[in-house]
């Protein structure tokens, strides 16, 4: 299932117990190919969410996707059943207690040091230390590596903007009236970002 990650809120449960939880817009998507061995190589389905503007459109998505509308995004997954072109799936695949994965960007941080990025606990502040709190240390050296700086070093460099997995998170609430999912919590990206949620 794709979707979009909204906010945050909390929802208690029927104990009372309170649990953080993301409010995701999901679905319904649109089934726009079906491909197989024999002419493409491989079993798959392409669905289409999102709408888009019909002038924002190439001309070849345009032929692609012209009697079942224009979709934002398209994504490929091997479908469990016989699916065929201009199905619609929606939220009622899941049910509250369902256990998912949720895939998406990550929000980006741009150029973050090593404290930040990697979890450095950085140099002590006593004893006369001047402008070297959050430094990385050494890199390397003589006799460590060769004289050379080895690959993988931990070092400044630019944060976020990856694709996170969140496993093992929890359907609480399916609202079909509003293409809604309430998750349990926290899902990677800023609100509005595009997430994918499997079974």
């Amino acid at each position: 299932m794709l979707g979009t990650k909204g906010r945050m809120t909390q929802i208690f449960d029927e104990k009372g117990d309170v649990h953080a939880a993301t409010i995701v817009t999901a679905g319904p998507l649109t089934v726009t190919q079906v491909k197989d061995v024999t002419k493409d190589g491989y079993v798959a389905a392409q669905i289409g969410f999102g709408e888009k503007k019909e002038k924002n459109m190439t001309a070849p998505l345009k032929g692609h996707l012209k009697d079942l509308g224009m979709f934002r995004h398209l994504r490929e997954f091997v479908p469990e059943g016989e699916v065929k072109r201009g199905d619609t799936i929606d939220i009622s695949v899941f049910a509250p207690g369902d256990v998912v994965t949720v895939s998406a960007i990550s929000k980006g941080k741009g150029f973050q040091g090593v404290v930040k990025r990697h979890g450095f606990h950085g140099g002590p502040r006593s004893h006369g230390q001047k402008n070297k709190e959050r430094a990385p240390g050494s890199i390397g050296g003589g006799g460590r590596a060769g004289g050379r700086v080895v690959k993988g070093m931990r070092m400044a460099g630019r944060m976020g903007g990856d694709r996170i997995t969140v496993k093992n998170l929890k359907v609480l609430q399916v609202d079909l009236a509003s293409n809604t999912l309430v998750i349990s919590g926290a899902v990677p990206g800023r609100p509005g970002t595009l997430v994918e949620i499997r079974g």
